[in-house]
């Protein structure tokens, strides 16, 4: 049998619930995801919270809170103590999304699902991997290689292949083949023949218009409000899609010398900025090409303006701006401020750019039609002050207290004990004795005298050998070195206020909320929450058009179909979508298609067996490899041995073997090979899916008859007369290749 593989969904299957699998590869567990949504409801969670302990590995494949929400929750409730891998902006986005969220939520709530600490704890130590880098394993996960690739949704986002005995278990969600401003498009179609392949159906139903066109129709749009005096709300996520949103502003601006006001408002919107300025590598082709030749970065903004206070607002509350702030769910931080303020108005817009989460107050409005009316609660962080403060001071100092007794209680009882077992030690025979429950008794009457007894001796029994009683001597043991006697640092060191270790913790990360930002946590006087509902009128203008980044149904299925994997696993869409894509792939694609439910196993192991060979000394030394790019290919004529151990091993074969046709090895994409031809100064154009080259020669893609149905062969065909030219094309056409 093949790599024993089993998909577990915990979350994020028929619905459009936060992503989390645990994916089995031969008994080692790998949690690929593991995201919140924005109400951050544990019901959610409970799934995985019966297989925390169990996880081995952590994948994550985007810095949002669909796809990384619960690490933090997870670590401090469930246990999950595995190591995590993902990119380096993943890594940093998404810590900065967190430090957002939670910031979101402590300034209207007394929130405490997880903290500061607990965000730099789950972050701390994660592993960092490059694209296309492959990171063998070890100990438990032996063989098993994982490999991040480009998915093109989100900066840093990841399609993730496993790869173990030459079986691959590609995970491919959220990705987007359409190449961005600031992104390359998908690698996942350079895949072919997985194992299998795990991917979501979020998009299986909808279609989506060109880009240019959707591009010009966004500006429209903004142009149209600004021009009538009007205020835009863009909701945004925290570093994700909200970067090619600023490139789109940031550009149109420019080229058209527009003087509307632009801001970018969110608890991190600076250090986002900063951190996305230093992973040029990671973004797309242009951006980096422009950078190498003229040294501009793409994010030296000079349109946009950077804001952490909705304060930096009121000088423009008469002015027609474009505003993007988080949340994009509406559910809290600076754009449900906002969206109360603006929605009353008929002049102003709100423009989402990706569809709401389920529940939330974005995806209530948009609805068709949308409400006229919505209930929102407002909340704001007051100062305390008059009885509730001077009761509020009571308790605190009533708590302080508790602890230093329960603290000096402690240091009593464990200086007793220690005492009590050097003597156990030291001493063979008579010896002076301390009776332990004598000493917890101590305890509790120094407990009494609020710790201020400094000596509390009872039982003291002297030994009947020794000549003079004497309390115990403990002799000075410390370790020396060249320098003096060696020291602890960390007892040197003096404990902050727990917010100051917060934000000393983020620092020492490298990543942290904007300064200005942590003014709550680093503010000590005593507040509360004043929460009040009211209903606010929407009279301004609504508006979804779709940014998210991903693929559309036509171009899912089409990626799908070539990529042609041996077993689907459908996660992660609407239950509509989700049957419609399962229904169209068993029939074109692969007749083997799951769609399980949450918590529902299912085995999607190989059903090819594997077997390890040996290639003999004598069968290497008549083989001439050839460069393909990060591997090296060769055609081979051989005939298998099985050895003594039982593996197979390969050895020449008895008798000359005869010549075989050519083999032309790699993926030609026709819109690859026209911008090569052109290169050649050859004139092509696109004309009905085929590539026409000159006046004669025709290219195009068909599929392989001879072929088994849904193994995403395909041809390729030169069509014309023989003539120069198509000599010639079928020399570049060759050169695309590797000829064994």
């Amino acid at each position: 049998m093949g790599t024993s593989v089993q998909v577990t969904p915990l979350s994020g299957v028929y619905g459009e619930s936060p992503l989390c699998y645990l994916v089995a590869i031969d008994g080692f567990n790998l949690l690929m995801d593991c995201g919140w949504n924005d109400l951050f409801d544990p019901a959610l969670l409970l799934p995985l919270s019966r297989v925390a302990k169990s996880v081995d590995a952590v994948l994550v494949s985007h810095p949002d809170i669909l796809h990384l929400g619960a690490l933090p929750y997870a670590r401090k409730h469930f246990g999950l103590s595995a190591p995590v891998y993902a990119t380096e902006p993943v890594y940093r986005l998404g810590l900065l999304t967190m430090y957002d969220h939670y910031l979101s939520r402590r300034q209207i709530s007394d929130f405490d699902m997880f903290t500061l600490d607990d965000i730099d704890a789950a972050f701390q130590n994660v592993i960092r991997l490059k694209y296309s880098q492959n990171y063998h394993l070890s100990e438990k996960g032996e063989g098993i290689v994982i490999a991040p690739h480009v998915a093109g949704h989100l900066l840093g986002g990841t399609v993730w292949k496993i790869t173990k005995d030459g079986e691959d278990v590609v995970y491919a969600v959220d990705f987007n083949h359409r190449k961005e401003r600031h992104l390359n498009g998908t690698v996942l179609e350079s895949f072919v023949r997985p194992a299998v392949l795990i991917t979501d159906a979020y998009n299986a139903l909808n279609n989506q218009v060109y880009k240019r066109q959707r591009d010009q129709e966004f500006i429209d749009e903004i142009l149209r409000v600004l021009r009538a005096n009007g205020t835009v709300l863009l909701p945004v996520d925290t570093a994700g899609r909200v970067l090619e949103l600023i490139l789109i502003l940031e550009q149109y601006w420019a080229q058209q010398h527009l003087s509307f006001p632009i801001f970018f408002l969110s608890n991190v919107a600076s250090s986002t900025i900063e951190y996305v300025k230093s992973f040029l590598e990671w973004m797309s082709d242009s951006i980096a090409k422009s950078f190498e030749h003229t040294r501009d970065n793409a994010f030296l903004l000079k349109y946009v303006s950077l804001i952490i206070n909705k304060s930096d607002l009121e000088n423009y509350a008469n002015v027609p701006k474009v505003v993007l702030t988080s949340m994009a769910s509406l559910e809290v931080g600076f754009s449900h401020d906002m969206f109360v303020e603006l929605a009353t108005e008929t002049k102003n817009l709100v423009l989402f750019t990706e569809r709401g989460q389920f529940g939330t107050l974005a995806r209530m409005l948009q609805v068709d039609p949308p409400p006229k009316a919505v209930k929102v609660t407002m909340s704001k962080r007051v100062p305390l002050v008059g009885d509730e403060l001077k009761a509020y001071d009571e308790e605190q100092e009533k708590i302080k207290k508790e602890e230093a007794v329960k603290k000096a209680s402690i240091i009593k009882v464990e200086e007793v004990r220690a005492a009590s077992s050097h003597l156990s030690e030291s001493s063979k025979g008579d010896s002076m004795m301390i009776d332990p429950p004598s000493a917890v008794a101590s305890s509790e009457v120094a407990s009494h005298f609020h710790g201020k007894m400094d000596i509390l001796v009872d039982g003291f029994t002297p030994p009947s050998t020794s000549v003079t009683p004497m309390f115990p001597f403990f002799e000075n043991t410390a370790q020396w070195d060249d320098f003096g006697e060696v020291i602890n640092p960390d007892d040197y060191v003096i404990q902050e206020e727990e917010s100051n270790h917060m934000v000393g913790n983020s620092k020492g990360l490298d990543a942290k909320p904007d300064e200005a930002s942590v003014h709550l946590l680093l503010d000590s006087t005593p507040s509360k929450v004043v929460s009040h509902e009211m209903t606010v009128q929407v009279k301004c203008a609504l508006l979804y058009m779709d940014f998210e980044g991903r693929s559309d149904g036509r171009s899912v299925k089409s990626i799908i179909a070539h990529v042609a994997p041996l077993k689907l696993v459908l996660v992660h869409g609407s239950a509509e979508a989700t049957e419609h894509l399962k229904m169209h792939c068993a029939k074109h694609v692969c007749p083997q298609v799951y769609a399980p439910q949450i918590e529902e196993a299912i085995d999607v192991t190989s059903d090819l067996c594997a077997y390890k060979v040996q290639l003999s000394e004598k069968l290497m030394s008549n083989v001439l490899f050839r460069k393909m790019g990060e591997y090296e290919i060769s055609w081979m004529d051989s005939v298998t041995e099985k050895t003594n151990e039982k593996m197979l091993t390969l050895l020449p074969p008895p008798s000359a073997s005869p010549v075989h046709n050519s083999v032309l090895v790699g993926d030609l994409k026709l819109a690859d090979f026209k911008q090569f031809l052109s290169t050649k100064g050859i004139q092509v154009e696109f004309a009905g899916g085929a590539l026409k080259c000159g006046e004669h020669i025709t290219v195009r893609k068909i599929s392989d008859s001879s072929q088994k149905a849904g193994t995403g062969a395909q041809q390729i065909v030169i069509e014309g007369p023989l003539c120069d030219d198509y000599y010639k094309i079928r020399e570049h056409l060759y050169s695309q290749f590797y000829l064994l």
